[in-house]
């Protein structure tokens, strides 16, 4: 999704942070900023979960950063464009629990679905709907 997070952020002149632990290629634009951070546990959510905050945007699949970034006041949406509330957070994390529970156990769960062509719609409207949400608050 970081092309079309690209791409939005273009058109609406948004700075966009990357943030992981290792080196990415990144456009050359000075509103797209690489943030390396080191290789300890949680290094790259710890970034962002402490700077995240009202008027910031957050694309995660972590579902205890979307609940860190959702208590900062920051917007949050998932990678499948499902984006995450005060509403919606407890059931996330709960599901999240019971699956780590589950293959604790021995249970095969499976990963994610492939990301499909109404996912980058749903992800992409959501994103559009959360700049907008955030330019009219400021």
């Amino acid at each position: 999704m970081k092309n079309e997070i690209y791409r939005v952020a273009e058109r609406y002149r948004l700075k966009v942070f990357v943030v992981s632990n290792s080196y990415l290629n990144v456009p050359r634009d000075p509103r797209h900023e690489l943030v390396v951070v080191n290789d300890s546990f949680d290094a790259a959510d710890n970034w962002i979960a402490e700077r995240a905050g009202p008027g910031d945007i957050v694309v995660t699949a972590d579902i205890p950063l979307a609940d860190r970034s959702l208590k900062a006041g920051a917007a949050v949406i998932g990678s499948t464009g499902v984006p995450f509330t005060s509403a919606s957070i407890g059931m996330a994390m709960a599901n999240r629990e019971l699956l780590s529970n589950l293959r604790a156990m021995g249970a095969v769960t499976g990963g994610p679905a492939p990301m499909t062509q109404r996912d980058r719609s749903r992800f992409l409207s959501a994103l559009d709907e959360a700049i907008q949400k955030t330019m009219r608050r400021r």
